[in-house]
């Protein structure tokens, strides 16, 4: 009975010793009082895994636990009525994260994972396609206005050729990304509502490690329930 409870104990030990899977280095230049929050999706919802409330001290760490990659949302919330949020993809390890209250989520300086670097790159050239697509929705505005029919037509064409090529890059950089936890996590939010035959494709083209991974996993059961309703 003595073994069992010493042996107790030293799971107990162990268990309280272990360090945390991911580790987030913030610092938030200007910020002198506020709480910060770090979340991520759980079973559909947005969760706080862990939090910290500021009081004079602009930096701080924020720890959760990690089974693979994914992204977690940094919130701050500045006792006003809004929040605001950094989004970032994690590993295992350390990422660092910093910033000023200010601009909070524009000044965003993150260094930690090779998906966030691979992530990072998607987001730039995507920037743009969006960026030109908010060009032709004002242009489209101002078409409307004027009653100039043939202008509202040419810019319903550019846009739909916009935003083809939107869902073709995410998917050729998906594919190129194979081995990237990002490629899975693209198709569920980027292009989840394409043909089942482009997500099958990226699914197709993943590597082992990312198939077992969260995104994996979940793009799989996404792809399996978009087929049986198709029977149905």
């Amino acid at each position: 009975m003595k073994k069992l409870s010493f042996l107790a104990f030293l799971i107990l030990i162990v268990s309280c010793a272990k360090e945390p899977d991911l580790i987030v280095k913030t610092n938030i230049k200007g910020l002198k009082k506020g709480t910060v929050y770090l979340k991520k999706v759980k079973d559909t919802a947005l969760v706080t895994v862990d939090s910290i409330v500021i009081n004079g001290n602009a930096g701080f760490e924020l720890k959760s636990d990690l089974e693979s990659p994914e992204v977690f949302f940094l919130y701050l919330n500045k006792n006003t009525n809004e929040d605001d949020r950094i989004a970032f993809f994690a590993d295992k390890g350390i990422t660092e994260i910093n910033t000023t209250l200010k601009n909070f989520v524009f000044d965003a300086k993150i260094k930690g994972s090779a998906q966030q670097t691979t992530w990072e790159e998607y987001q730039a050239m995507i920037s743009k396609i969006n960026g030109r697509n908010l060009d032709l929705i004002k242009e489209n505005f101002e078409a409307q206005k004027d009653g100039d029919t043939a202008k509202i037509s040419s810019i319903e064409k550019q846009y739909n050729g916009m935003l083809k090529r939107k869902y073709l890059y995410t998917v050729n950089f998906a594919i190129n990304n194979k081995d990237s936890e990002v490629s899975p996590y693209l198709a569920l939010t980027e292009i989840y509502n394409a043909h089942i035959n482009l997500l099958d494709t990226i699914n197709n083209s993943l590597t082992p490690k990312v198939k077992a991974s969260k995104y994996g996993k979940e793009l799989q059961v996404f792809i399996d329930e978009i087929k049986e309703a198709d029977k149905k």
